[in-house]
């Protein structure tokens, strides 16, 4: 699979107290990044994802790129919503912490959350398009909340961003679906290769060992992991005792052999009376 380093942009503006998506506009982008950051490094274990935040006072770069997820987790749940979306210069820092990572092998992606109001004029986000185009920087928006509101500048973004089909739009309209359900089944976590990537939803399923998604369903999953391996240690175990069990039947067999060739004790001879004894003196006296 492709190897990447993902900045994740979250908005974390007054607006994602909202509670249209479930449960709150913010906590369903916490879920979503989690699938997305197991998408990517599970699709390749070298690929490295970051996290930063665009509300506020300004954006602020929470994770670096990073394999661990923990960070990730940890700094989920330290961030604060306040303020508005920044959302131009959210996506000039997230690309400044691409340009610094350590494998300049790894491609170059953004996946930006919106979920308010866009300030920003096209103007401005086409001519970051563009640079972005130009340094070979992939961007994914994934538009929630202010749906109708954003579409028509996020499209133009993508359209001037995009080469070769590697820049993405998904609009996710309120509802009783999960965000991260929607994401997982969308572009985003689809691979070059047209293959659901290996978090990627309902339809990446059969790629999954047991046909079950572990981000979906971590519950789940585990047990019939746990299942498969009980099952398989009692399957070695009971393969051991039908190897053990042969080898005592021929040690019995051969033991029973080798008592019945073996020669019969002679019988014992009557022992002599004793010299002392009652019968001895009758003996010479004859």
């Amino acid at each position: 699979m492709v190897l990447e380093a993902t900045m994740i942009v979250i908005d974390n503006s007054e607006y994602m107290r909202n509670g249209d998506y479930t449960p709150t506009r913010f906590e369903a982008q916490a879920d979503s990044v989690n699938l997305i950051f197991s998408a990517k490094t599970q699709s390749n274990p070298e690929s490295a994802v970051g996290l930063m935040t665009m509300g506020g006072k300004g954006p602020e770069v929470l994770v670096t790129l990073t394999t661990d997820l923990g960070k990730i987790l940890s700094a989920i749940v330290q961030a604060k919503v306040q303020g508005e979306a920044h959302l131009v210069t959210g996506i000039q820092v997230a690309a400044l912490a691409l340009k610094h990572r350590q494998n300049k092998s790894q491609r170059q992606r953004i996946i930006v959350f919106v979920g308010s109001p866009i300030h920003e004029s096209e103007k401005e986000l086409l001519a970051l398009a563009k640079k972005m185009k130009k340094n070979n920087v992939s961007v994914d928006f994934i538009n929630f909340g202010d749906v109708a509101e954003n579409a028509d500048k996020l499209e133009k973004f993508v359209a001037a961003v995009n080469s070769d089909d590697n820049s993405h739009l998904l609009s996710v309209a309120p509802g009783p679906h999960l965000l991260s359900d929607e994401i997982a089944s969308s572009n985003i976590l689809v691979g070059e290769d047209g293959m659901p990537s290996a978090a990627g939803g309902a339809d990446a399923g059969e790629v999954f060992e047991f046909g079950v998604n572990p981000n979906l369903e971590p519950e789940l999953a585990l047990a019939l992991r746990m299942s498969l391996e009980d099952e398989r240690a009692r399957q070695e175990r009971a393969a051991q005792e039908a190897q053990v069990q042969p080898t005592i039947a021929e040690e019995d067999e051969a033991g029973e052999a080798a008592a019945a060739d073996a020669p019969a004790p002679a019988p014992d001879a009557p022992d002599a009376p004793a010299p002392d004894a009652p019968g001895a003196d009758k003996m010479n006296t004859d």
